[in-house]
């Protein structure tokens, strides 16, 4: 891979790899496993929502693309938002989408390619925000479809994973260690990420 490829990952605690003890998440899992020069920057912040996400996003990005070069952005977000908070999830599922749909389009306007990675569930906020997670998850992957964007689902892999989910309950009960981010990069490499990152502008086919 001789051009400039630069890409941004955009999101909230799971982006950042909090609770990994090797520092690493699956972001620097998944960039380790891809061939090629590639300026990489990790935008995580722990408890981000959607709503987090598209307030700093563009100013975050900007100052780290190039005219000319082969400019990317990963976005994952939604677990943060589908968590209850005194009787009511923290963004709406809708607003979520919205707030995925400003992004990307935005994104199409700056010429940036973007890939989205689906919400992974919070293990210790139980069944309901699984569903409501796995839910979100879906509209998600729909919502990329109609703007031909690589969406990459994690939700439901990640909650049947026996390292997710153990790694999770034995820390914060969010948050798994280095087998569970490993997992969630094997999902990302297993996908359509080769195949995104390889392409100039991450066209791929469908």
């Amino acid at each position: 891979m001789s051009r400039n490829v630069r890409v941004c990952f955009v999101g909230d605690s799971f982006v950042q790899g909090i609770g990994d003890p090797e520092y690493r998440g699956w972001v620097g899992r998944v960039l380790q496993a891809t061939r090629g020069d590639i300026t990489a920057f990790n935008l995580g912040i722990r408890r981000n929502t959607s709503e987090d996400v598209l307030a700093r996003c563009w100013q975050e990005i900007g100052p780290r693309m190039l005219p000319g070069a082969d400019n990317r952005l990963v976005v994952s977000f939604g677990s943060n938002d589908m968590v209850e908070e005194d009787g009511r999830v923290r963004v709406a599922p809708a607003r979520c989408l919205d707030n995925l749909a400003t992004v990307l389009d935005e994104s199409r306007r700056q010429a940036v390619a973007p890939l989205v990675v689906g919400p992974p569930p919070v293990i210790d906020a139980g069944e309901r925000h699984l569903r409501r997670a796995s839910e979100l998850a879906d509209k998600m992957a729909a919502l990329c479809r109609t703007r031909n964007v690589p969406f990459i689902a994690t939700t439901k892999a990640l909650a049947d994973d026996p390292t997710w989910t153990e790694e999770a309950l034995a820390g914060d009960g969010a948050h798994p260690g280095s087998g569970g981010y490993q997992k969630l990069a094997d999902i990302v490499l297993d996908s359509q990420w080769h195949k995104w990152i390889a392409h100039p502008g991450g066209q791929t086919s469908t």
